[in-house]
């Protein structure tokens, strides 16, 4: 080996050791600095990732075993009266094909899904203003009663607390509202002008306070990110203590101002994963869906990183296209609730199982 790449391999070991130096501080529930974040997104590597994962696995297998919660997620709506920048069902994209569901076929969902072996579902729409206070709860409140054994989750987006309120009485239990990025430039440069970081974090500890089990989470890879955007985020979850986190890489939508930026990848986005795993080791974690979009054994990967819940999709076959977020996203095969027995077996090809049962989190 020649000098020149003696050093090299030197100055590398170096860097991974300083990079699992810092792994090893978080494993120990000692909280990192902004720079240290930042160091650490910054200066992975594919050997101190594999170190990291390994972490993660054990964290939580301590915590939850080998078990995998599924949610059942219902797409009850893709109207939306919000123009983000990077999202395919945005109010100003004149080729998304609207649809909503009535709460019938809401319930129908459910009904399908709970002899499926579902013990929560997941009601996801864009900030739809025909679905009211009043209409929303009686939905949940419908669900509440008829499947009490079941978890209520919603995913509506921005209200007033006054609306959460309304909803949690109603029965729903979970409440999840991705905060996208921590910092306000960011989220301006990702945003309309009438949405604001600060109302998004504003939102999130009134879902706390009211006593929802919250969840949020933020997208990897979105035009602008930098590591010290990464780093702030990872301190706010840090702050916020939610009970769940969902991230995804950022894939880009043709009809979108960003239909030609490049993609988030799964490389970073797993090793995000693992550093939420034992950042939070209590916290539900799930393989996303936009994990198995960008590669095919994307969500088993995932939950080799620390995750631990996935959520196939119960909505109707023939609106599960028109909820595309983003190009290509996954909603037949494996993905469709349908599918069970496959995702149980991909699971089980990777020593995990499918666990029947309301899978709330340990993070309380």
């Amino acid at each position: 080996m020649s000098a020149g790449h003696l050093d090299a391999a030197v100055n590398a070991d170096k860097s991974t050791g300083r990079i699992t130096e810092l792994i090893d501080q978080l494993e120990d529930r000692r909280s990192l600095t902004r720079e240290e974040w930042t160091e650490l997104i910054r200066g992975r590597n594919k050997q101190a990732a594999e170190y990291l994962f390994e972490r993660a696995r054990e964290t939580r297998i301590r915590h939850y075993g080998h078990d995998v919660y599924i949610r059942g997620l219902i797409e009850f709506t893709n109207y939306c009266r919000n123009d983000c920048l990077y999202c395919g069902i945005r109010k100003s994209n004149p080729n998304a094909e609207r649809y909503r569901l009535t709460p019938d076929e809401i319930l129908a969902c459910c009904e399908h899904g709970y002899e499926l072996g579902f013990r929560t579902f997941v009601l996801q729409g864009g900030e739809d203003g025909w679905f009211t206070d009043s209409r929303l709860a009686d939905i949940v409140s419908s669900i509440h009663s008829r499947w009490q054994d079941c978890a209520v989750t919603l995913s509506v987006g921005e209200r007033s607390r006054e609306s959460y309120r309304i909803l949690k009485e109603a029965g729903a239990d979970r409440f999840l509202l991705r905060h996208e990025t921590y910092d306000h430039e960011h989220y301006s440069r990702l945003h309309p002008p009438s949405l604001s970081a600060q109302e998004r974090q504003r939102c999130l500890w009134d879902l706390k306070d009211l006593g929802y089990q919250v969840g949020t989470g933020f997208m990897v890879g979105s035009p602008f990110q930098t590591p010290e955007n990464l780093a702030d985020d990872m301190l706010f979850l840090e702050k916020l203590d939610p009970q769940m986190v969902g991230i995804g890489p950022f894939i880009p939508h043709h009809d979108t101002p960003f239909a030609d930026q490049p993609a988030g990848t799964l490389e970073l986005t797993l090793f995000l994963l693992g550093l939420i795993r034992l950042l939070l080791p209590k916290v539900l974690l799930p393989a996303t869906t936009a994990l198995g979009t960008i590669a095919p054994d994307g969500r088993e990967r995932g939950i080799l990183a620390g995750a631990n819940v996935v959520m196939p999709n119960l909505s109707p076959a023939q609106v599960r296209e028109k909820y595309l977020l983003y190009d290509n996203k996954l909603c037949t095969g494996s993905e469709a609730a349908e599918s069970l027995k496959d995702l149980e077996s991909r699971m089980q090809a990777i020593g995990y199982r499918i666990a029947v049962c309301r899978g709330d989190s340990l993070n309380m």
